[in-house]
């Protein structure tokens, strides 16, 4: 168990009493305390304080559910999403999922900042929302025709269309808009050349 953990990595045991124990601090931690340590950037491995098995990924699992579930809490994970991610644990390309899934949120979390002080100063917080929504649209038909290529179809997409580029307000003018364009067929350019590897 230990060899497998990274130096800057925080140990944290499961017991049978569904108890999360926290080797670092030496005290016990909620889901919501690892989701916290999550949000901040820490990392950290997960084991069955019995068996010693690694069952980071369940936990994390766990977190989300908690998360979707809270009271009150705006839901990140569409309902078409999550049928679609569940079609796909019986289909033969299953494995390019997890790839794809990651590379979508690495792009994500390196350009959100920038993508979200553009649109927020442009055209105002509504605009985030449609365009991270066309994104989300763009990276699954990308999907869609990546699949094609192996299997010669390609995996209904509830609701996916082609993504319409956000309008501009009509006061709106200038070379903050053509530089937003340039940034994002750019980026949309090195997911189509990723899409044909």
């Amino acid at each position: 168990m230990a060899d497998t953990v990274k130096a800057t990595q925080t140990v944290i045991k499961k017991y049978a009493n569904r108890r999360l124990y926290h080797t670092g601090t030496s005290t016990y931690v909620t889901l919501e305390d690892l989701a916290t340590m999550v949000q901040n950037g820490e990392d950290f491995v997960v084991y069955d304080a019995r068996a010693g098995d690694d069952i980071t990924r369940s936990v994390l699992t766990q977190i989300i559910f908690e998360q979707e579930n809270k009271a009150g809490a705006e839901n990140l994970l569409p309902v078409a999403f999550l049928r679609q991610l569940i079609r796909f644990y019986g289909d033969s390309m299953r494995t390019m999922v997890p790839s794809f899934l990651e590379f979508s949120m690495a792009n994500f979390a390196k350009d959100q900042d920038g993508l979200r002080e553009k649109f927020a100063h442009s055209f105002g917080p509504a605009a985030f929302q449609n365009a991270i929504e066309q994104s989300v649209r763009t990276n699954m038909n990308f999907f869609g025709d990546a699949m094609k290529m192996f299997t010669g179809f390609a995996p209904p997409v509830a609701g996916a269309q082609p993504p319409a580029p956000p309008t501009a307000p009509a006061a709106y003018a200038g070379g903050e808009l053509d530089d937003l364009k340039r940034q994002m067929l750019e980026m949309q350019q090195r997911l189509e050349a990723l899409a044909k590897k």
